[in-house]
């Protein structure tokens, strides 16, 4: 009855903060999240500072991090630069790394400036460098319920970049509604039809926005169907500088107050994360 939760806070949280946060700022943030008891802590992302600024400073916030056994830090790196990058680092890089890709064809032009097939030939350069070297990766999809471009979005088109994220070896596939728009209906019809497509539930975890109000709902819907993985930003920090309107990643202690509730474990302490 265990249901991890996967902390986004410090890269999906702040990358659209409008003012610079300070390395050191960063750097305590992610200690105090690591003493409440997480053990998944997403650190940075290794994106051109060109288009994502608040993390130009990736390798500094690594390698000053105080790192406690038993968390793993990841970090987000979208092509083999990023990896390579992480690599080069040793101990000071990072434990897993995540890609990302979408179920819209639209919102992979606007967010990562290509189509999602490209986008999947990129990640296979990625996938086979991390396996290489033992890292885990984590894939996640955008857009899984809704698209501020193309409107609707349907399972059909989130299935086969979930297939071939997994086939070229994520571990997980984070399933994100990165506009907020899903209500336990529509979560409900998206997990089904992935698990009818042979893909097991076990290597799926959520990630909702909070827009509407549905998060926690949509949350609570998709344990019900088997998910143990959650994403969270604490505080509910965050959202996605290209999904607009969106307002933010759901609260880490939200959905710790909803768990508890509901008589799962985390190994997260409430209290702790709320100081």
């Amino acid at each position: 009855n265990f249901v991890r939760i996967f902390e986004v806070g410090p890269r999906d949280g702040l990358q659209n903060e409008k003012t610079q946060v300070p390395t050191p700022i960063k750097v305590e943030f992610v200690n105090r999240l690591s003493r409440t008891g997480l053990k998944f802590i997403e650190v940075t992302s290794f994106v051109s500072p060109k288009w994502v600024p608040q993390m130009g400073d990736h390798v500094e916030v690594l390698a000053a991090i105080d790192r406690i056994p038993g968390i793993r830090y990841s970090a987000l790196t979208p092509n083999v630069q990023g990896i390579n990058r992480v690599l080069s680092l040793g101990n000071k890089g990072a434990d897993e790394i995540a890609i990302f890709s979408a179920a819209s064809e639209s919102f992979s032009k606007t967010n990562i400036n290509c189509s999602i097939e490209t986008s999947l030939q990129r990640f296979n350069e990625v996938t086979q460098i991390s396996s290489q070297n033992n890292l885990p990766v984590r894939g996640y999809v955008s857009c899984v319920i809704g698209c501020p471009y193309e409107g609707k979005i349907k399972p059909s088109q989130v299935i086969p970049v979930v297939q071939k994220l997994l086939d070229m070896g994520c571990y997980e596939i984070s399933l994100g509604d990165t506009i907020g728009v899903g209500t336990p209906k529509s979560i409900k019809e998206l997990l089904q039809a992935i698990q009818s497509s042979g893909i097991s539930i076990n290597k799926l975890a959520i990630h909702c926005h909070d827009t509407y109000g549905q998060a926690i709902a949509n949350i609570a819907q998709a344990l019900d169907m088997g998910i143990r993985c959650v994403d969270s930003s604490v505080a509910g920090l965050g959202g996605c500088p290209y999904a607009k309107g969106a307002s933010g990643n759901v609260a880490t202690e939200d959905v710790l107050y909803l768990l508890e509730g509901l008589g799962y474990e985390t190994g997260v302490d409430l209290n702790r994360l709320i100081d």
